[in-house]
């Protein structure tokens, strides 16, 4: 038996969707205009979870173009079969619904199988019958006509493997639980004894999120509502309560018979959402052929008790040297990458960034290489060698929730003098918080965040220097910025709009929690 803490994938690790292969489990994730794209995670006791890499981690599977930070990959379903690791998703700015398939779950998994327009709407699943027969099951718009805002419906119709293409008539499925359900979505379809069982999201992914099941015992319906819906949501619970938006699952077995969901939830501080939606886990049990998600309470658990033996990862440090040719796999960029953007081999043992004139305030590829944030009290800090050679040009670290909404602590150009700044961009909007000028090329910069303030440190020889303390970090929340994404953050640079050969050195970034 093993413990473990919610959530289980702390920070932006919304949609997860799990599959199991004997004792091993896989776990994928959206990611939205970053790149690259779906993590993956590995696991043998669902507590201790390891980073294998990125479904999605070439230009040619992922083109995101300049889409809007909210938009690119949505919710991915990896599954298992005969040999073969399937994964299926929607780029919603290019191409739509696709599958890409691998030996490995490592990788390197294969070019996008597009599914075409017959493959509508967003959400797609993959289901395996027992007769080996594949079947997609994806949500789309009402085909009688959108009577109001999320007046979708779930849908299957089977896959051809060898051609990669839907074959026969679609059929619907189910409309949701409740009546006038509102974005039926994130279906996911399992056979269990006698039944076929849809699990679905619906309610919207905000405060009326939700998990509801139907079952049939043919796999085209008709499929019988639970008396019992929905089987887990957190929206009765009221706006105060720490943990929202609960939905979105996926349904897992273990080797011993044991059942468990994973599903997206949002841990919230003094009322505003700044991690995103994070992954986390529950216990299910079986009750007259229905699933029951934590029998006796209800709801999600801080702490959930697992049938399984634990296996520990190795932990990763809290600071990212740059010492090999290689990123970790933690880090993301924003969009598809140019070409010389950065640089592990210019100089040993530090990551060069290279001044791009696009900036974080524009839906584009700027020079930006981030984590996500994964808790509300943390310090995260870095090495800095830059000298800026011409108006505007600025380097530093940057805590984002979109183009939009982000503040930067940089050292900067501006009046011909350097200067370290904190700079909050509200609505697309600068503001600039603090100047201070500094002649120094080497420095460190350290931001401390507590809850949703943050301080802001620098030094260049000795003790650090604060340059500004309690600044408001709400604005970088879901409830104000909007969107589906959580804060990252990381190491830019930029020329704002102006050619440049210039760069920025940096010999590590460090992520730190801390504690309350």
């Amino acid at each position: 038996m093993v413990t473990a803490s919610n959530p289980i994938l702390k920070g932006f690790y919304p949609d997860p969707s799990i599959c199991r292969v004997g004792d091993n489990f896989y776990l994928v994730n959206s990611s939205f205009a970053y790149f690259p794209g779906v993590p993956i995670f590995h696991s043998k006791d669902l507590l201790n979870w390891e980073q294998i890499g990125h479904v999605l981690d070439r230009s040619s599977q992922l083109p995101l173009g300049n889409c809007g930070h909210s938009r690119g990959i949505f919710a991915p379903t990896i599954r298992y079969h005969k040999g073969i690791f399937y994964m299926i998703t929607t780029n919603v700015s290019s191409g739509g619904n696709f599958i890409v398939t691998a030996n490995q779950p490592s990788g390197p998994w294969s070019e996008p199988y597009y599914l075409g327009e017959e493959a509508q709407g967003i959400d797609p699943s993959l289901f395996f019958d027992e007769d080996d027969r594949c079947y997609y099951v994806g949500t789309r718009p009402n085909p009688e006509g959108v009577r109001y805002n999320g007046d979708w419906e779930i849908w299957v119709q089977e896959v051809n493997l060898t051609s990669m293409k839907l074959v026969g008539e679609s059929t619907k499925l189910w409309k949701g639980a409740l009546n006038g359900v509102i974005w039926p979505e994130g279906p996911h379809l399992y056979k269990k004894g006698d039944y076929y069982y849809l699990m679905i999201a619906e309610g919207g992914t905000g405060p009326n999120h939700s998990i509801t099941v139907a079952r049939s015992k043919e796999v085209t319906g008709p499929y019988e509502n639970n008396p019992n819906n929905p089987i887990l949501t957190h929206r009765h619970l009221g706006s105060d309560y720490p943990i929202r938006y609960v939905g979105h699952g996926d349904l897992v077995d273990d080797i011993n018979g044991n059942w468990y969901v994973v599903m997206l939830a949002s841990r919230q501080y003094e009322g505003y959402t700044n991690l995103g939606r994070e992954t986390f886990i529950a216990k299910v049990t079986w009750e007259q052929d229905w699933p029951v998600i934590n029998a006796g309470i209800g709801k999600l658990e801080q702490e959930v008790t697992l049938s399984l033996e634990e296996v520990k990862k190795v932990p990763k440090s809290s600071t990212y040297h740059f010492t090999t040719n290689q990123l970790d796999d933690s880090f993301v960029m924003l969009r598809n990458p140019k070409d010389k953007m950065y640089s592990l081999t210019k100089r040993e043992n530090f990551l060069r960034l290279f001044l791009f004139k696009e900036s974080l305030k524009e839906e584009s590829n700027p020079s930006y290489l981030a984590v996500r944030q994964k808790d509300y009290f943390y310090q995260a800090s870095t090495y800095l060698e830059f000298e800026a050679k011409q108006e505007l040009e600025e380097a530093g670290l940057c805590v984002l929730q979109s183009n939009l909404y982000h503040v930067r602590f940089v050292k900067k150009k501006e009046a011909n003098k350097e200067w370290i700044m904190v700079i909050i961009c509200e609505n697309g909007v600068d503001k600039i918080l603090v100047k201070e000028e500094v002649t120094a090329k080497k420095l460190e910069l350290k931001i401390v965040n507590k809850g949703q303030e943050a301080d802001f440190y620098y030094r260049v020889n000795a003790e650090y220097k604060k340059v500004l303390e309690n600044v408001d970090m709400h604005l970088l929340s879901t409830e104000v910025a909007g969107g589906f994404t959580g804060c990252t953050i990381g190491m830019y640079a930029t020329s704002n709009g102006s050619e440049s050969s210039n760069y920025a050195d940096f010999a590590w970034l460090s992520y730190e929690a801390l504690k309350e």
